[in-house]
């Protein structure tokens, strides 16, 4: 009777480290650079389309499309850093400058000087941190908008909020199976 090695016998191949949020902006901008990808993303005049991408060391990335008027909501993307980039027309992020507690709370009052605006025309990104709450819109009445996206680990969930004023809301938390 031969004996079975242990579990800890066995070598493990050493995994690819974590990507940063300094490599995913430079994933997502090298990708918004790939014009004939960008030109295969189907638009469509009433709703955001997407299409998904591997992004670098296991990360989830998705390339977005976004009709005149349309925005995400006030979001975070909860234990995930992000980047994102726009490639084609212009984005606008609006964020708090603040951490924010990740849990066990519905409702918060917000301080003053929180608020920040970038407006991000094609070739402008930014890269964030976990727990980095936004929101994201293409203002413009008339044309498409196109954007890359990646994080890291690949998102575990989204918490959507709404906003009143200083006042910010938890209303719903969604998973993968939500919007895959």
């Amino acid at each position: 009777m031969s004996a079975s090695p242990s579990p800890l016998s066995v070598p493990v191949p050493p995994s690819a480290p974590a990507p940063t949020a300094a490599e995913l902006l430079d994933f997502v901008r090298r990708t918004a650079e790939d014009t004939a990808l960008v030109a295969s993303l189907p638009l469509d005049p009433e709703g955001r389309t997407w299409i998904r991408l591997d992004g670098p060391g296991g990360s989830e990335a998705w390339l977005i499309g976004w009709p005149p008027g349309t925005g995400t909501g006030w979001h975070d993307h909860a234990d995930s850093i992000g980047a994102f980039l726009t490639a084609a027309g212009t984005l606008r992020e609006h964020s708090l400058a603040a951490r924010l507690p990740t849990d066990g709370w519905k409702t918060l009052e917000l301080a003053e000087d929180i608020d920040r605006t970038r407006e991000l025309t094609a070739g402008r990104g930014r890269a964030f941190g976990r727990h980095h709450v936004h929101e994201v819109l293409n203002e413009s009445v008339s044309e498409h908008a196109v954007s890359v996206h990646a994080y890291y680990p690949p998102l575990p969930q989204i918490r959507r909020y709404s906003r009143a004023g200083a006042v910010l809301r938890l209303e719903q938390t969604e998973r993968p199976e939500d919007w895959q």
